[in-house]
């Protein structure tokens, strides 16, 4: 075990379950695609060469931007603190990725590019968008709601510390 943990980099449960996943997306590959085995290859290779010429540099990009432009703002009267920003900067990620992650897999209904959908979903195309709109509003509420109470739980811990003279 030590030996494949030394040359894989990690335990053989996450070989294991990447292999499971791998089988599992090449499988709905294949259903999705219903037998082109032409199709699902340049599916496949498609999407990896498009994820890593274009989404990486891209979000890339918008992350160094992000980082940038925090660790120029100011926080009231002291300058904002580089390692707080990184620890917040989680609360723009992490909506930002699920929302981007859900346009990416919903996009042919969200853009209403299919019709045929609309009988295997019992709705009407053109509310796909807005409820996108909606979730990714929510993801971003729900987001500043958790960095609000962190905050406030962060203020209130420091309070109860200079008041018994620990800070």
């Amino acid at each position: 075990m030590g030996r494949l943990r030394d040359r894989y980099g990690a335990s053989p449960l996450h070989l294991l379950l990447v292999l499971c996943s791998f089988a599992l997306t090449g499988y709905a590959g294949v259903r999705l695609l219903d037998g082109d085995t032409l199709g699902v290859v340049l599916w496949f290779v498609g999407g990896a060469v498009v994820h890593d010429l274009v989404l990486v540099p891209l979000y890339s990009a918008a992350d160094r931007a992000l980082r940038a432009a925090g660790a120029r703002v100011p926080l009231g009267s002291r300058t904002h603190d580089e390692a707080a920003w990184r620890e917040q900067i989680n609360y723009v990620r992490v909506p930002a990725f699920v929302s981007l992650v859900l346009l990416l897999v919903w996009y042919p209904l969200i853009f209403d590019r299919v019709g045929h959908y609309a009988s295997y979903t019992a709705l009407e195309p053109g509310v796909f968008m807005g409820r996108w709109l909606l979730v990714t509003a929510a993801l971003f509420a729900v987001s500043a709601l958790c960095l609000t109470a962190r905050a406030w739980r962060g203020r209130r811990a420091l309070r109860r510390a200079r008041r018994t003279g620990e800070a």
